[in-house]
């Protein structure tokens, strides 16, 4: 039976470590991997820097894939890792309860929105990418849903006040518009198609105001 996933397209596959030194090798390589792609982007990311950065010999690497591609895809999956580990406040009750509808909207903008800021120098990287790799497209494409799932169950515990006959659909048209706002930031900064940028703070703010507009209406006090 194969250690590889084979739901991964042939070549991109990374076999994984079964001893305990090589898993901590492999875990030294993707960490380092994290952060070559956040200090210097796609450019920077090759298996010589990977190799200097994590202190290892390129045959800890070939051991487990053959391909700078895969090699890649495996950190992507490893930096992707950190930002679902942070997804877990959506699932803390003790975070939502006794929040009215127009707080609850504002604080799960905010959570998720604060977690790409966090993680800005990474995506960014991986964002730009994109648009040329599909397979990071479609997984990033997967990690959003992923993250408009969880943001949907909190906010529809308010759906009662959400002011669209439909309240599923008009949270993830909601969720789709801050995130995307969210991620062409991280991409292209604070300037981006603004004479006026705001610092990070007031950009939540805003679009937490603005969700909460969209979704509560005249519940929004």
């Amino acid at each position: 039976m194969s250690d590889v996933d084979a739901a991964v397209p042939p070549g991109l596959q990374v076999r994984p470590p079964k001893q305990r030194r090589s898993r901590e090798a492999w875990e030294r390589v993707l960490d380092a991997g994290v952060t070559i792609l956040e200090d210097g982007g796609y450019d920077a990311f090759t298996i010589a820097a990977v190799c200097q950065r994590a202190h290892v010999a390129p045959p800890a690497i070939y051991a487990r894939t053959t391909s700078k591609d895969a090699l890649f895809l495996a950190v992507y999956e490893h930096g992707i890792g950190r930002l679902r580990a942070e997804q877990d406040v959506f699932a803390d009750d003790g975070r939502w309860v006794d929040l009215v509808p127009a707080d609850l909207v504002r604080a799960a903008v905010g959570e998720m929105v604060a977690i790409s800021l966090r993680h800005e120098r990474f995506l960014r990287s991986v964002v730009l990418i994109s648009a040329a790799h599909p397979e990071v497209r479609e997984r990033g494409s997967r990690y959003s849903k992923e993250l408009g799932e969880r943001f949907g169950q909190v906010v529809l515990r308010v759906a009662e006040s959400v002011t669209h006959p439909d309240a599923e659909l008009a949270i993830r048209s909601c969720f789709g518009t801050v995130f995307s706002a969210s991620i062409i930031r991280v991409a292209y900064g604070p300037a981006f198609a603004t004479s006026q940028p705001v610092d990070d703070d007031a950009f939540v703010a805003d679009l937490g105001e603005m969700a909460v507009r969209y979704l509560l209406g005249d519940f929004a006090g």
